[in-house]
Parts: structure tokens; C-alpha cells; sequence
């Protein structure tokens, strides 16, 4: 047997492997688990860390401040450091579409170690912990909620016996580069962290979706959040490890009643929001780069690849595995399209997809070495250090 032969087979080897051993990842079934309506609905205060938010905060505040919840709840969004007039805005939102109540506040500019979003949470929740609420809801300034989205959350956590409820929002997927890259995004996410392992109690398996993440306050002080991932680049992935760590019990999924407003119309918008953290995902190890790099050509370049050599050197084996492998690629892809309602022939554009992604990670990885870190809202972090990162 050829080399072309070997690989193709390695990659059809890979992608059996995927479709049957990796938690089901491929499935978009994985939504908000049974639920009842509890006995007595628990206080919940919600926390918006916003930074410089007012071109989407009209679009995402509304539906908080219009939550059709049966306890006491309210809105406590942190202007982190805006310049563009954000708590200003909020402030105007709330006196005119009333609702839940509202605290505007700001934090200052977050200490050494502090990355991200997460002094803002570490300030909200400092407010809402005076309220003594049950639940904390931790929400993205540009997400929308329908108006029963906070109640479903609740009773989900209430009946399912969860410390940690969080939901994948759906992503706008309107231009031509969020067509191709943000449900890729998902499908790459969820097949890092499938959805099914994340719920059982003893996987090492735990992620949340950062958007929407209710958390039982309790389970918060246990874990020590957000003291104890303030570091952490990956803020959501961290988040629930540390909650599950401490005895929790976590669910992901995907949303149904929340969504994403935040535009990324270009390739360039996609390409930092992704390359952001895709080294920190790789504990900014050389070793597990170079894994990655080899991976993702196996797994998702080398089908097509195969096929067409295949074909071209007239070698039937590596055509057929080639063939086979991308077949079960678009397969596995076609639930994620259907998702996000965009049309099923995009599912053949997943390797080139890939290969963007690819070049994401070695973009993310040559920044790093760079010394410019990890970069959030106009702020840079120098490198963690490797004991940081093992924390999380």
C-alpha cells in the first residue's frame, strides 16, 4: 500500500472514530433538559459585564429588562471602562422600556492578573451578593433573551438538580464569512467539549458557553468564581471546570430562546474573535500546536486531498477512503447547517473552513511568542504563566 493510501485511511480511521466515539458531538439535540415549574421561584440577579456595548445594548438590554420571571430578579450591568457612552445608554433603555430593575456601576481599571471580562463579573457579583439571590445569571451584553428565557433557565436548574445551567447561544449567521466560519465555530466547540459528557457526573469533560451561564451562588463561592479563573483567557471553559472541580453538577447546550446580536460581517472580525484564545485553548504548548496543525490537516484537508490524488493517480483504495471520510465529515456537519438554517451544501466548504481555523491557531500562537498576549476590548494581557493555566 502507498503512502496516499496510509494517510487516507488514517483520516477515514479518524472520522469513524469522531462520528461514534466522541460523545455524539455531531448531534444539535442536546437542548435544555426536562423541567417543571419549582414550588417557589428563587431570586436571580443578573450580571452584564459591558465594554464599549452601545451599538448592540438596544438590541440585547430590552429582552433582559422584559424577562416575564415569576420571582424577584434584577440587572446589574458593570460598565467596564466604556467610551462610548454605555451606561449612559443603559440608564435610557431601562427608563424607556421599564421592567426588571436596573444598577448601572463600573469597577475601574482591573488589577494586575485580571483578564478580560471577569474583573466586570467580579464587581457585578460583588453588587448582586448583597441581594443574597439564589442564582446568579452571567450574560454577554450582546445577547438577547426571550422573554421567558430566564424562567426556562431556572426551572431547568431546579429540576435537574444543576449548579450550572449554560447555553450556546446562536450566533448570527447573516453575511457570507459568518455562513462559513460561525457554525463551523460551534461544530469545532462541540467537538472539543461534547455536550453529552459535560452532564455527567465524574467526566472530565466541562465547558459553558459564556453568553449565558446561571449559576447557583452557592456553587459560585464554593468554587471560588470569579477569584479563582480570573486569570483565565477562556473565561466559560474555566468557569465550569472550577464549578464541577468543587462538586458541582454542569450542563451545555444549545439555545433555543437566546441569541447572539453582535455582528461579524467580515473575515477580520471572525479572525480575532477566534485567534483570541485558540493558543490559550492549547495551554500555549509548541507540543500541542504542532499536534493540532497535524490533526486538522488528517482529519479535515486530507479527505478531499485524497480523493482527487486518488483519482488522479488512478489509486482506487485512497480515492474510496478519501471519498469515505468526506462523506462522513459532511454528514456529521449537516445537523450544525440545519441549526443555524443555512443551506446543506455548504457542508462540502468545512475543509477549507478548517484550514482557516488552522491558520487562526498559528496566528494566535505567533502573537503570543510575539508578546503581545491575549487582546479583549482594546486591553492586551502579557502571557499567562504555565502554572496559571493549570489551574484552570
Amino acid at each position: 500500500m502507498s503512502a496516499l493510501v496510509w494517510i487516507a485511511a488514517g483520516s477515514l480511521t479518524a472520522w469513524l472514530w469522531l462520528l461514534l466515539g466522541q460523545g455524539f458531538f455531531w448531534r444539535t439535540d442536546v437542548r435544555l433538559p426536562p423541567r417543571g415549574e419549582p414550588d417557589d421561584w428563587p431570586s436571580v440577579c443578573v450580571v452584564v459585564p459591558a465594554r464599549d456595548e452601545a451599538a448592540v445594548l438596544p438590541h440585547s438590554l430590552p429582552s433582559l429588562l422584559a424577562q416575564d420571571y415569576p420571582g424577584r430578579a434584577g440587572v446589574f450591568l458593570v460598565d467596564d471602562g466604556s467610551t462610548d457612552g454605555t451606561g449612559a445608554l443603559a440608564r435610557e433603555l431601562a427608563r424607556r422600556h421599564g421592567g426588571l430593575p436596573l444598577t448601572v456601576s463600573s469597577p475601574g481599571e482591573p488589577p494586575p492578573g485580571w483578564t478580560g471580562k471577569l474583573w466586570a463579573v467580579r464587581h457585578g457579583i460583588g453588587l448582586a451578593r448583597a441581594r443574597t439571590p439564589e442564582y446568579l445569571l452571567l450574560t454577554d451584553a450582546d445577547i438577547a433573551h426571550t422573554p421567558d428565557s430566564l424562567r426556562e433557565l431556572v426551572a431547568a436548574a431546579r429540576t435537574g438538580g444543576f449548579d450550572l445551567v449554560s447555553q450556546m447561544a446562536r450566533l448570527r449567521a447573516e453575511s457570507l464569512w459568518e455562513r462559513l466560519v460561525v457554525p463551523a465555530f460551534v461544530y469545532f466547540f462541540a467537538q472539543l467539549y461534547p455536550f453529552r459528557r459535560v452532564a455527567v457526573p465524574g467526566s472530565r469533560t466541562a465547558a459553558a458557553a459564556g453568553g449565558c451561564v446561571l449559576l447557583r451562588a452557592d456553587a459560585a463561592e464554593r468554587a471560588r468564581i470569579p477569584e479563582a479563573v480570573r486569570h483565565a483567557v477562556i473565561d466559560d471553559v474555566a468557569l465550569a471546570r472550577a464549578v464541577k472541580a468543587s462538586g458541582g453538577r454542569i450542563w451545555l447546550g444549545l439555545a433555543e430562546r437566546v441569541d447572539s446580536v453582535r455582528p461579524y460581517p467580515r473575515l477580520g472580525d471572525l479572525w480575532r474573535m477566534v485567534s483570541r484564545s485558540a493558543y490559550a485553548q492549547l495551554r500555549h504548548n509548541p507540543l500541542l500546536l504542532a499536534g493540532t496543525v497535524l490533526g486538522l490537516l488528517l482529519v479535515y484537508v486530507v479527505p478531499p486531498a485524497a480523493l482527487v490524488a486518488g483519482l488522479a493517480a488512478g489509486t482506487p483504495a485512497a480515492a474510496v477512503c478519501g471519498g469515505a471520510a468526506w462523506l462522513v465529515m459532511t454528514g456529521t456537519y449537516l445537523p450544525m447547517l440545519r441549526h443555524y438554517g443555512q443551506p446543506p451544501w455548504l457542508a462540502v466548504s468545512l475543509p477549507f473552513t478548517a484550514v482557516l481555523y488552522l491558520l487562526m491557531t498559528v496566528d494566535s500562537a505567533v502573537r503570543h511568542y510575539r508578546g503581545r498576549g491575549a487582546a479583549w476590548k482594546g486591553r492586551t494581557y502579557a502571557r499567562p504563566d504555565t502554572a496559571a493555566l493549570d489551574e484552570t
